[in-house]
């Protein structure tokens, strides 16, 4: 896939998009989505054959900002960044692929807060830097050019870098999902669909700031989002139908790892769960918590 941002899977169908109904029956490779910041993104340039690091700003068509030294990453970043992109240059294993991964933080404690969510370790942490990989590209002559794919690997920590990839595991038999979406399609059968992804955009920012703001999204909400876009309703309860099939999904997921998630004082789940399959790679979040913890943080909502 080419590389761009994961989407919900029910901001999909608002285009009439219904891919996203065979995703959700498909088995495949399955990680949480670690909620570090910066992402950061290491390996070799194609173009000049060069180790480097950066921030996804690597993948900008215009202003790149590829860092091959230290100096780069003085010319192209301010602090905090450029802090981090200096030690991710001197600990980060050379290789001629290319990967990405959140940045967790410095070692040298067990209590770890780079966004939202707050991670604890079994023990401090001995190593200089800590990621979490995700994923891995292949460009053979420009990185603007980079195709996507989910990591089904692990990369091997050294005296350096931990790299941090919980296991994370979903039931294969998902029967009732199978009945919820093929009753999706059939309501989808009555909808009618935006036909300018000008309007698309517009319905998309209009739910995600009842989400923001913790406006119940009930009928009486979708017939007025329906009506101030000039859309269909039945399109919107479609997308709530699909929203609520990608909660149900949760049910099936487990996560085998001894990383402890806490927002402020109480235990929480990871910010969500990345699935890939022959249909794509969408994410699974619980928006309405995460938006909203976000929201009273001060933090940019996933």
């Amino acid at each position: 896939m080419q590389n761009k941002h994961l989407e919900h899977p029910e901001d999909c169908v608002i285009s009439g998009d219904l891919n996203v109904l065979n995703w959700f029956t498909a088995n495949g490779n399955i990680s949480a989505k670690i909620d570090g910041s910066p992402a950061i993104v290491w390996g070799t340039n194609p173009a000049t054959g060069n180790y480097f690091v950066g921030t996804k700003s690597v993948f900008n068509k215009k202003l790149i900002k590829i860092n091959e030294s230290h100096e780069d990453i003085d010319k192209n970043h301010k602090m905090p960044v450029s802090d981090i992109l200096h030690a991710c240059f001197d600990n980060l294993p050379q290789t001629d692929g290319i990967f990405q991964g959140d940045f967790i933080g410095f070692g040298g404690t067990d209590c770890y807060t780079p966004n939202t969510i707050t991670y604890y370790f079994p023990e401090i942490v001995t190593h200089k830097i800590i990621i979490a990989p995700h994923t891995y590209y292949i460009a053979d002559k420009d990185l603007r050019d980079a195709v996507a794919f989910p990591m089904e690997f692990d990369l091997e920590s050294d005296n350096n870098v931990l790299f941090v990839r919980p296991d994370v595991y979903i039931e294969e038999d998902r029967e009732d999902i199978i009945d919820r979406c093929n009753f999706a399609r059939q309501i989808s059968t009555i909808c009618e669909y935006p036909e300018t992804t000008r309007q698309i955009a517009r319905i998309k920012k209009h739910l995600n700031a009842c989400i923001k703001h913790d406006i119940e999204l009930d009928d009486l909400t979708l017939e007025a989002i329906a009506h101030d876009n000039k859309c269909d309703v039945n399109m919107l309860r479609l997308w709530k139908l699909v929203q609520s099939i990608k909660m149900d999904m949760f049910n099936y997921i487990t996560s085998d790892d001894t990383l402890e998630c806490y927002i402020e004082e109480e235990r929480c789940d990871h910010e969500g769960y990345v699935l890939s399959n022959d249909y794509g790679s969408y994410k699974i979040v619980n928006r309405e918590g995460f938006s909203r913890a976000n929201f009273n943080l001060g933090v940019q909502s996933t």
